[in-house]
């Protein structure tokens, strides 16, 4: 049966994604896999395990300052030490944090803070306070991400910090219904920008107007944070900088994007590529071969069959220019997707083949294929998002791929269409004997015509 993608507004005569659900279904799992370690507690500095953990969040300007905190003791509720007011306004606003559960609390900021200041010692108090109110001050703690000093801090209030992030993410790694539901939303929002960036790419548009059509799109249709756009053209695309610019795309370019978003947390990766006006033989035989190994993985995905098994249908480094797999890292890709762009499980050769993770229901992941052109500066690359069933996989990104597509305006001539795939210099002046016309050096007239009288 298909994944349902329901609109974006709550309704009384029917049930989309439940808000209420989704909080209880995502700490329950964090609290079962933490009460299976021997950790006596989580401590996450990480926004996306804070929001799976307490679902509270404030604002996407936060995202790398490491200021707010919260603490998953077993077999009790979490704890959240937040910025500022934001404190105040999760305990009128989220009941389910319950009393007492959201406090005031700031860490360094990044190191803006003087570490005469004391914010470190004072994290490390709250935290060994909570622990020991608890019983589990001698128990390890585990830890996602933290500044230094706050671990300095931590050691020396008698608190054992080990590793808690492979915790967070295998109660990630299986997405609930909810979940995969969001995904699916976030998946159709992308579809919406593609479709309106196909029909506006033209040459003398530059890719930084590609980006803000993109951000517009997506903000207009609900989008909580547009993370980034690739934006990749030209001779730009080989070899691939994950980065764009204000190039102005031109006829015959080969033009291809990745939309990052997230919509109420969950994210999108997701490829396309397209040629601009027309596309040379050389663009379209590329394609076809990064589709025909993206392909041949999705055919792979089940229950049961291993990252290393899907890797192996994949093209060696040495095959497309790269003297090994850490060189084309993230070319030939895999990666879960959840309230972060890439989890749990990895697809690489770099890692898969020697340490495979297998695959399970429910999980939510992107395979990515890249591969160059024979014309040594274009490459094309496709991404599909899918989830895992009992019996294979369902993709969730929609917007054509099958075969390239070529974007701008059609152009005729009085004999009639452009063809799309034609060389970049298919307009050179060359009879189909192989002959060059001759030119008359007195008249520049072609010898072979007849001069009107």
């Amino acid at each position: 049966m298909a994944l349902k993608t329901f609109g974006l507004m709550a309704v009384d005569w029917e049930e989309r994604v439940n808000i209420d659900r989704l909080r209880k279904e995502r700490l329950q799992r964090a609290k079962k896999l933490l009460g299976e370690c021997e950790l006596g507690a989580l401590l996450c500095f990480d926004m996306n395990n804070i929001r799976y953990i307490t679902s509270t969040h404030i604002g996407t300007w936060a995202m790398d300052k490491l200021v707010r905190f919260c603490l998953l003791p077993q077999n009790d509720e979490p704890i959240l030490w937040d910025f500022g007011s934001a404190a105040r306004h999760h305990q009128m606003y989220c009941p389910w944090l319950g009393d007492g559960r959201s406090r005031a609390g700031i860490s360094l900021l990044r190191g803006a803070m003087s570490p005469e200041s004391g914010r470190a010692e004072d994290v490390a108090r709250k935290i060994r306070i909570a622990l020991e109110e608890r019983g589990l001050l001698g128990e390890p703690v585990g830890v996602d991400m933290l500044e230094l000093p706050v671990l300095f801090a931590l050691q020396k209030e008698g608190i054992k910090v080990v590793d808690g992030q492979q915790v967070m993410q295998n109660a990630r790694m299986i997405k609930t219904q909810d979940e995969i539901s969001l995904l699916s939303t976030a998946c159709m929002m992308v579809d919406a920008a593609y479709e309106e960036l196909y029909r506006a790419m033209r040459p003398g548009m530059r890719e930084n107007q590609c980006v803000g059509l993109v951000n517009k799109i997506l903000y207009d249709m609900g989008s909580e944070h547009v993370e980034g756009v690739n934006a990749i053209s030209g001779e730009r695309c080989s070899p691939h900088p994950h980065v764009y610019t204000d190039r102005t795309l031109r006829p015959g370019d080969p033009a291809y994007f990745d939309i990052v978003h997230s919509y109420l947390g969950y994210r999108t990766c997701y490829y396309r590529t397209f040629a601009i006006g027309s596309a040379p033989p050389s663009l379209v035989d590329a394609y076809k071969r990064c589709r025909e190994y993206l392909d041949a993985a999705l055919r792979l995905i089940k229950p049961g069959v291993t990252t290393g098994e899907v890797v192996e249908v994949w093209p060696k480094a040495q095959e497309f220019g790269f003297p090994d797999e850490e060189a084309c890292f993230a070319l030939q890709y895999g990666h879960g997707v959840g309230l972060s762009v890439w989890e749990k499980p990895i697809f690489s050769r770099l890692v898969s083949i020697d340490h495979p993770e297998v695959i399970q229901e429910g999980m939510v992941f992107a395979l990515e294929t890249f591969w160059p052109s024979t014309d040594g500066w274009s490459a094309a690359r496709i991404e599909e998002e899918l989830v895992v069933t009992k019996t294979g996989c369902e993709v969730i990104t929609r917007f054509p791929a099958e075969e390239l597509i070529v974007a701008g305006t059609r152009y005729y001539t009085s004999a009639g269409p452009l063809p799309a795939t034609r060389e970049i210099q298919a307009h050179l002046n060359t009879p189909s004997n192989g002959d060059a016309p001759r030119i008359s050096k007195r008249s520049g007239q072609h010898q072979d015509e007849k001069v009107p009288v």
